[in-house]
């Protein structure tokens, strides 16, 4: 039996509700089961159903308005209770034995990069619940073709990295948003970009005492291989089926699959003559 789960990563607004959406939809078209578990507490509501939602646990807005905390205090509050509360978790995605998860997170960064609160779910998921753990970081596509930007973008996919301590597969979303061919062209050199040159081109831009710490980011960069990105399109089936496999060689999904039963050749011959 194989669990297999996609975290759905990256900050607020990248598209991560519409990628989980187009996930899902694809993987469920080819035949497969799929579930989405929303570990959003602030979620709007999606065109898929949850299967699992954090939200009949512990809503932000329930705690914004009991604890009167605001939105960053009440999303640590609501996680550090999941962690208190992980039988909870459990119970829920117990029954999903060979089912493909999809784990829509929320996109306040630091949850893995202040507050060591999702590192320890994905180590529940991963050592107790037998889960093989893919991790997908969204950055926005209009957002990285600023070049400052696109290294902010990076350092923050490496972040996550490091502290999920799973495998990591870049995601450059909305490029379907990108309509001018100038911007087209000039995205196809963010896929597998040289780092070096790009922060040669950023100092262009910045002020001159910025210039080594913009090299230094760039060979960081280029140091941990953390600056390829598959380009996303959510309502191109063949753009989410790239992904999908990259997801699935991460993961050995197919690996995993039980072994099917092969026809039986009488039967078949006996159908055929019918």
């Amino acid at each position: 039996m194989s669990r297999v789960g996609v975290l759905v990563l990256g900050p607020a607004g990248v598209g991560k509700s519409t990628f989980c959406s187009a996930l899902i939809s694809h993987i469920q078209s080819i035949g497969r089961r799929a579930h989405i578990v929303n570990l959003d507490p602030a979620a709007e509501p999606s065109e898929y159903e949850f299967s699992v939602d954090i939200r009949d646990l512990i809503s932000l807005k329930d705690v914004m308005e009991e604890m009167e905390y605001g939105p960053n205090g009440g999303l640590v509050y609501c996680f550090e209770f999941l962690l208190n509360n992980l039988d909870w978790l459990d119970e829920e995605i117990g029954d999903y034995e060979e089912e493909y998860l999809i784990f829509d997170c929320p996109g306040q960064i630091e949850l893995y990069t202040h507050i060591p609160v999702l590192p320890a779910l994905v180590k529940h998921l991963r050592n107790t619940l037998n889960f093989s753990l893919c991790a997908t970081y969204l950055l926005e596509a209009p957002f990285v073709i600023d070049r400052p930007k696109f290294f902010s973008g990076v350092l923050s996919a490496m972040s996550a990295m490091i502290l999920l301590e799973t495998p990591h597969i870049n995601i450059l979303s909305k490029m379907d948003t990108i309509t001018d061919e100038v911007p087209k062209r000039e995205l196809k050199r963010y896929l597998n970009p040289d780092p070096l040159l790009m922060a040669h081109e950023a100092n262009e831009r910045t002020n001159p005492k910025f210039h080594e710490l913009n090299k230094s980011i760039a060979m960081l960069t280029d140091d941990f291989g953390m600056v390829q990105f598959l380009p996303l399109e959510a309502k191109n089936p063949d753009s989410v089926a790239t992904i999908l496999s990259y997801i699935d060689d991460v993961t050995q999904w197919a690996e995993a699959q039980e072994p099917k039963e092969p026809k039986d050749e009488l039967e078949e011959l006996d159908a055929a003559d019918f």
